[in-house]
């Protein structure tokens, strides 16, 4: 049985993104889609003593209709040493602090051209930094050939890559045709997020901040904390 994720590049997404990384054999940057003012794509949250904060890329040139691997971001402005600058300030007394900023250091400094390449930079350093990326397949929807729109193109791509299982966050739930995918043999499953409390900085426990988060927090043993499960379409709808 192979196991495919396909998602959109976002930046340093929550640990939810990662915990389909681990369910996949497959995972497929679905980077040739078109981008979404207002998605995580160039944005991502970050837990200070202030309150939530937001990293942001700004964008260079941005008009409607382009995909999220022709977007590119903003050269004029100072954008990494800012995001630089809130992380060190926001985790100061974070135990792995210098292992994170390390990580995002070697993403900005490796990342170059379009939008789709900086996230998918991000998600490849903090792959290797869990040990994610041994064992399973990483493409891009944009060098596949595949065409189709919505359901069936997604559909496509998993058979593609000869998937017979297909893993997917909660927001598909209001557009996927699950009922395609039966027809061609391929099961449907949605995550079934336990947002797992680990130590963190700054009051009360929230999952929804940045992997950074939690590798500033804990560190190589944060892995025992990207542990969520799947369940099948059918138990995800009913519930």
């Amino acid at each position: 049985m192979t196991t495919v994720v396909i998602s959109q590049p976002m930046l340093f997404p929550w640990v939810g993104m990662f915990e389909q990384i681990c369910l996949s054999d497959v995972y497929v940057h679905y980077d040739d889609v078109q981008f979404s003012k207002g998605s995580f794509s160039n944005r991502v949250q970050v837990k200070s003593a202030d309150g939530s904060k937001w990293l942001t890329v700004p964008l260079k040139d941005l008009h409607l209709g382009q995909t999220i691997d022709q977007v590119k971001p903003q050269e004029s402005e100072k954008w990494q040493p800012r995001h630089l600058a809130l992380l060190e300030q926001a985790y100061r007394c974070a135990p792995y602090r210098d292992t994170m900023l390390a990580l995002v250091h070697e993403t900005y400094a490796h990342a170059n051209g379009s939008l789709a390449e900086l996230t998918m930079q991000g998600l490849d350093t903090v792959c290797r930094f869990f040990g994610l990326d041994r064992g399973r397949r990483f493409l891009r929807s944009s060098k596949m050939g595949i065409s189709g729109e919505s359901s069936n193109r997604v559909l496509n791509l998993v058979q593609a890559v000869s998937g017979n299982i297909y893993v997917t966050g909660h927001g598909a739930r209001d557009y996927l045709d699950h009922e395609l995918f039966e027809r061609a043999g391929v099961q449907v499953r949605y995550m079934d997020y336990r947002k797992a409390p680990y130590p963190q900085l700054h009051g009360e426990f929230t999952p929804y901040v940045s992997i950074l988060d939690l590798i500033a927090n804990a560190g190589p043993d944060g892995l025992r904390f990207i542990k969520s499960p799947s369940v099948h379409w059918k138990e995800f709808i009913g519930g």
